[in-house]
């Protein structure tokens, strides 16, 4: 099985036309958080019906996975948590998103939304442990935030990234995380990297750059070798199980 990764997008429409023209080569296409961005001149609904177009027309092709992240909250809950609404008319067209699980072949999908508050912090929690009990001979996580005080949450000064996954990684140990949401982390070696290992998972942040091709990361996972490909070249790894 082949998948291509890829996180933080941000509005980026040719690399959205990026994605739909490679889409056919994988089995599998993930994308990890941040297909909106709060900072661009469109305003959220019009990047929200663009990029559910795009989509649309992906899904015909491969198997389409997305996850949310920070600049793709649309609702806020009488509680006060930012939460997604909008990626459940991607749904209904056939994507697999936020709290979803995909079974292909013999590897399963947890899909992890963003959290800002306790009630979806606990979602998370759930969702994994419920996908922890039927754990298949492969097992992969998309989670947008990287786990903290790890190289694939360097952000050029400090290490962020998320606590609980942190602990949740250790718990489950999942065969691979897919994340993004740190920009710059696999720009910054040493410190910073595009992977990483805690305990028996692998752990992966492919980043973000401008221009028409998103940084991406390519799985094959019958082969068992991750390749991280950038504006700078492509880097290559062996998914050793130990």
């Amino acid at each position: 099985m082949r998948c291509l990764v890829v996180a933080d997008l941000h509005y980026s429409l040719p690399q959205f036309d990026w994605l739909n023209q490679r889409a056919e080569e994988f089995e599998v296409l993930i994308i990890a958080g941040d297909l909106l961005d709060v900072a661009s001149s469109a305003p959220r609904a019009v990047q929200i019906i663009a990029v559910l177009k795009y989509l649309k027309r992906i899904v015909p092709r491969t198997r389409l996975i997305v996850a949310s992240g920070n600049h793709d909250l649309d609702l806020t809950s009488s509680k006060g948590e930012h939460l997604v609404e909008w990626l459940d008319y991607a749904r209904r067209n056939g994507v697999f998103v936020d709290c979803d699980s995909m079974l292909y072949q013999d590897c399963r999908f947890t899909i992890c939304p963003w959290w800002d508050g306790p009630g979806m912090k606990r979602r998370v929690k759930e969702l994994i442990e419920t996908d922890a009990a039927r754990k298949p001979a492969c097992w992969i996580w998309v989670h947008h935030s990287p786990p903290a005080s790890s190289p694939v949450s360097w952000t050029r000064t400090a290490q962020a990234g998320d606590r609980q996954l942190v602990e949740l990684i250790r718990q489950h140990q999942p065969n691979i995380v897919l994340t993004g949401h740190i920009h710059q982390a696999p720009f910054y070696a040493p410190q910073g990297s595009w992977k990483d290992r805690i305990g028996r998972s692998w752990v992966f942040n492919a980043g973000r750059q401008p221009g028409p091709i998103p940084t991406h990361i390519i799985l094959d996972l019958t082969s068992r070798i991750a390749e991280w490909h950038s504006s700078e070249g492509i880097e290559h790894l062996t998914l050793k199980d130990s």
